[in-house]
C-alpha cells in the first residue's frame, strides 16, 4: 500500500493481535470489504502467515485500525 500506515487504537488490542501483526496485515491485504460508511475490512496475513480481518476507519483525518482479530469464515469466501 501506499499510504502511511495507520495507527492502531487500543481497541485493536481486543482479541490479542499484536500492532505488528495488524500492521502487517493491513499492509499486505489480499482482500478488502466495505463493512459501513466508515468501516473497511481488510483481509491480509500476520507475520507468521495466519489470516486476520483488520478493521480501518477514517479518524481525525488519518486512517485509524480499530479491529484485529483472526478472519472469520464470512470473509474468507
Amino acid at each position: 500500500m501506499d499510504a502511511e500506515p495507520p495507527i492502531v487504537l487500543h481497541s485493536a488490542a481486543r482479541h490479542g493481535v499484536a500492532e505488528q501483526d495488524a500492521l502487517h496485515a493491513w499492509a499486505f491485504a489480499m482482500d478488502a470489504y466495505h463493512v459501513s460508511d466508515a468501516t473497511v475490512m481488510y483481509i491480509g496475513p500476520d507475520r507468521a502467515g495466519n489470516l486476520l480481518e483488520i478493521g480501518v476507519v477514517d479518524w481525525h483525518e488519518e486512517l485509524a485500525i480499530v479491529h484485529a482479530m483472526r478472519a472469520r469464515p464470512k470473509f474468507l469466501r
